[in-house]
């Protein structure tokens, strides 16, 4: 059955090709045979294991190839074409369900039909090589030896992808852990540019408002404006952060001008209004949006909607809204408290003047907008 007139297959492959058939694969190899002929299994079995390719496992009922290959795992199966009940074909069918489509080890068919129709059949089945009995011992151990060593390239080039995805995986891992690391960072970096700036703006609003509150509520009420009025959450925030310190240029100014409790002469009226530009001098040139932000409402928030406002005299929308979101807000706060050179008016009165000042002092918009927050809440 195994060619040619040579009577033991092992010694002719012990004697006429030395150590050819013995040449070792890469790995040590799992062989699954599959023949209904005990006789050619037993065959098989000798030749292989003279021949050291591995792990050998036989059958010779079909119906059970599948939960042997589930158990055992081969590596390569050699598969007779024509048996009872359940044919080569009817088995690689199997095989190819239980892969989900592909069969997931090589299949040497080996069969005694040599008709093109067979090979054809046996190859779209699935198989990857095909031999027809009887068969060169040489051919067979040569085939057997061509599929394992496709087969262990595949697992070794399986194996090099898997620790290349987990490397790649402990690389994504490291990189997002030094990005959560950075934007942790950076939380902290703004956090701690917020604060000196909120410090800023406390060291010239202590000099007229001993409570340090009236940033903090100019900040917030400007920041429900900037809400109703549609901005973003982001520019809303950073509104709200700017806003506080509209008059940090306080700080360049005299105490005896700031907290003089009678009323300022022309002169010193004209030194209170640089409190915009030395505000705006301090932000000048900043990159962030919040500096910006508050370089324009430091600069503005004193500029009026009918243009008679300072330092620019801008009319209308040529203000900044942040500055136009700001000015009734700080005007209404300051209404509501006590101040060196005046006592707190009532929500009512002060509401009263921001509505009348609607059109002149203030953006209509703005005021209606002012109208509908819960006052009580912001004093």
């Amino acid at each position: 059955m195994f060619l040619n007139g040579v009577g033991n297959p092992l010694e002719f492959s012990m004697a006429a090709h030395g150590q050819s058939l013995l040449k070792p694969v890469m790995h040590k190899a799992r062989l699954l045979l599959v023949d209904d002929e005990p006789s050619n299994i037993m065959l098989l079995e000798d030749m292989l294991m003279e021949a050291d390719r591995g792990e050998i496992r036989s059958c010779t009922n079909p119906f059970e190839v599948l939960s042997l290959y589930r158990e055992f795992k081969p590596d390569l199966i050699l598969l007779d074409l024509m048996m009872p009940g359940l044919d080569g074909l009817g088995v690689m069918k199997q095989l190819k369900e239980e892969g989900g489509g592909r069969i997931q080890v090589p299949v040497l068919v080996l069969t005694a039909d040599i008709s093109p129709q067979a090979k054809r059949q046996a190859l779209l089945a699935g198989a990857k090589d095909f031999l027809n009995k009887p068969f060169d011992m040489i051919e067979l151990f040569l085939r057997i030896d061509n599929l394992l060593e496709n087969r262990f390239l595949y697992l070794d080039l399986q194996l090099q992808n898997e620790k290349l995805e987990e490397h790649v995986q402990e690389r994504t891992q490291e990189l997002e852990q030094a990005k959560c690391r950075i934007a942790q960072y950076a939380r902290e970096l703004e956090q701690t540019h917020v604060e000196m700036l909120e410090r800023l703006a406390r060291a010239g609003e202590f000099r007229d408002d001993d409570t340090g509150q009236h940033t903090y509520r100019v900040g917030r009420t400007t920041g429900l404006l900037a809400e109703a009025i549609g901005l973003p959450c982001v520019q809303v925030r950073c509104i709200e952060q700017a806003a506080r310190l509209h008059d940090v240029g306080k700080i360049g100014i005299s105490d005896n001008i700031l907290l003089k409790p009678g009323r300022l002469t022309p002169d010193e009226f004209n030194i209170i209004k640089t409190h915009t530009t030395i505000g705006a001098a301090l932000f000048e040139d900043g990159h962030s949006d919040l500096v910006q932000t508050a370089h324009r409402i430091a600069l503005s928030h004193h500029e009026r909607w009918d243009g008679n406002g300072y330092p620019q005299k801008l009319k209308g929308e040529e203000i900044p809204l942040e500055a136009r979101l700001l000015s009734v807000a700080d005007v209404f706060d300051a209404l509501t408290h006590d101040r060196p050179y005046k006592t707190a008016w009532t929500i009512e009165d002060a509401l009263a003047e921001i509505k009348k000042q609607s059109g002149s002092q203030f953006d209509p918009q703005v005021v209606e907008l002012f109208e509908q927050l819960p006052h009580h809440q912001l004093i």
